[in-house]
């Protein structure tokens, strides 16, 4: 095998090892999260809601609508929905 042919196998190796990594990193990074009704703004929503009257991220209208929901860290919803009932006491 010459020079070139080496050096273009190893190019190619490490191109198909970054799309690899780069592919799985998405997946680990969505199986961190969870999905979180009620606490996204207006505009900052993830996808479609539970009523199905859009199915895009940022398409919510109002502030924490309970059908509204965003991408948080897995073991935070349940405190940021706290938060924003006391929020909505006030």
């Amino acid at each position: 095998m010459d020079k070139r042919t080496a050096l273009k196998s190893a190019f190619a190796s490490v191109l198909a090892l970054t799309a690899a990594s780069v592919a799985v990193q998405p997946a680990l990074a969505q199986s961190a999260k969870e999905k979180c009704f009620g606490v996204a703004k207006a505009g900052q929503n993830d996808c479609a809601n539970k009523a199905g009257t859009h199915s895009c991220a940022g398409k919510a209208t109002v502030d924490f609508d309970p059908g509204e929901w965003k991408y948080v860290a897995k073991g935070t919803c349940e405190q940021m929905q706290a938060d924003v009932k006391a929020m909505m006491k006030k």
